[in-house]
C-alpha cells in the first residue's frame, strides 16, 4: 500500500510539472506584453502623429517579440482625451491553445494598456 501511495505522489507532482511547464510561458509572455501595451499606449498618445495603424502596427511587433500570434484584427485602438490631452488605449483579444497529456485547454487573454 505505501508503494502505491508513492508511485500516486510521484505521478501527481510529475503530472503538476508538466502542466506549469505548459501554462507559465504563456501567462508569462502576456504579462511582459501587457507591459509593452502599457508603453506603447503612452509613446502614441504624447506623438499625435502616430496615426492608429502606426500603433497597432507596433503592437504586432511587440507581440512578435514575444511570440503571440496576433492579427491586425485582434487589435483594438482607440483615442480618448481632448486635443492637448490626448491619450490612447490599446487592447488585444488573443487565445493560446494548452495541450496537456489527456487533456487540451484554451487560455484567453485580453490584455490592454490600462482603464480608459
Amino acid at each position: 500500500m505505501g508503494t502505491f501511495k508513492l508511485i500516486l505522489g510521484i505521478a501527481a507532482m510529475v503530472a503538476a510539472i508538466i502542466a506549469c511547464v505548459q501554462v507559465i510561458p504563456p501567462e508569462m509572455a502576456n504579462f511582459q506584453f501587457q507591459d509593452d501595451l502599457k508603453e506603447v499606449a503612452v509613446l502614441g498618445g504624447s506623438n499625435p502623429n502616430k496615426t492608429d495603424e502606426d500603433l497597432r502596427n507596433a503592437v504586432l511587433l511587440k507581440a512578435k517579440a514575444h511570440d503571440i500570434a496576433l492579427t491586425p484584427e485582434q487589435v483594438s485602438v482607440q483615442r480618448i482625451g481632448q486635443p492637448g490631452l490626448a491619450g490612447v488605449y490599446l487592447q488585444a483579444d488573443y487565445s493560446v491553445p494548452v495541450n496537456l497529456p489527456g487533456y487540451s485547454l484554451t487560455l484567453h487573454f485580453t490584455p490592454n494598456s490600462g482603464n480608459r
